[in-house]
């Protein structure tokens, strides 16, 4: 059943990818990783030319415009982060043009909070934006938009806003890339004896409760636990989720195969699954 299923993956038409800051960024430097943006947007790139709608959900911004102004590291204090992430915003979105440029590709802009969504019109507005940009060809380049984002109208991670983009546009395919092979029984960096879990059906409350709020990068937000809330947005959406190692970035074309890599959550749509209802416990 796991490996008919994972062939599936490979008739989605409309995928979510989700890349986070450990993924991009060279941890010894706080400097972008050009190597891996080349790819990303190669294979991101010939995702489209497939016929396929792709959105990409990028973290990086904070941690690149911290490089950029010589800050060692991303800072704790509020409106220093929001001075990195317009500074580094600008430079992010340069450098994804000039890259998917390089394969006539045009990419769009989205920075969204929490308002966009639990407003009405703005939810509204926000949709169709999403669709008018896929039906023009661009692939939309989302984040939270940190410059002026408070705790109040944060999404917390881009974890949860992947998710809820995917549930707001309809995608049937989203993928998180970060700095874990997808989830285990444990922590594998405390626990050797962790066992990893291909494929996850149902989530249970016993599973929720393995996710942990640590990451293993100093330059991400999102741990386990935030990634199987975004699990639980996107298998009540009607969105599958497959979690796995950014390390290399061509792991999207091994998803998208069929391939057994990562942890593939499967879809199971709730009657009753509202996008507020997750909204207002986005800090759970």
């Amino acid at each position: 059943m796991n490996a008919n299923y994972r062939e599936q993956l490979k008739d989605k038409k409309r995928i979510v990818i989700k890349i986070g800051s450990s993924s991009l960024i060279h941890t010894e430097t706080g400097r972008l990783d050009f190597r891996k943006l080349e790819i990303l947007a190669r294979e991101l790139s010939d995702l489209h030319n497939q016929g396929k709608d792709v959105v990409l959900v990028s973290s990086g911004a904070i941690a690149v415009g911290a490089a950029a102004l010589g800050m060692k590291g991303k800072p704790a204090e509020l409106k220093k982060k929001q001075a990195c992430a317009a500074v580094g915003q600008a430079r992010l979105m340069t450098i994804y043009q000039k890259l998917f440029g390089e394969y006539n590709q045009m990419v769009a802009q989205i920075l969204m909070t929490k308002n966009t969504i639990v407003d009405n019109t703005s939810r509204e507005n926000a949709r169709n934006t999403f669709d008018q940009l896929l039906k023009l060809g661009t692939v939309p380049v989302v984040n939270e938009n940190d410059t002026v984002s408070t705790y109040e109208i944060k999404f917390g991670d881009n974890d949860r806003l992947s998710a809820i983009v995917s549930a707001l546009i309809g995608a049937d395919l989203l993928v998180l890339l970060s700095d874990i092979d997808g989830l285990y029984s444990d922590d594998p960096k405390m626990n050797p004896d962790a066992e990893f879990i291909s494929q996850v059906d149902e989530l249970s409350d016993a599973l929720m409760s393995m996710g942990k709020s640590t990451s293993g990068s100093d330059v991400g937000t999102g741990g386990m636990a935030a990634k199987l809330y975004a699990a639980k947005i996107a298998a009540g959406s009607g969105t599958d989720m497959v979690i796995a190692n950014g390390d290399d970035v061509g792991v999207i074309w091994d998803i998208l195969e069929g391939r057994e890599v990562g942890t593939l959550f499967t879809a199971h749509r709730s009657p009753d699954f509202t996008l507020l209802d997750y909204i207002e416990s986005v800090h759970p």
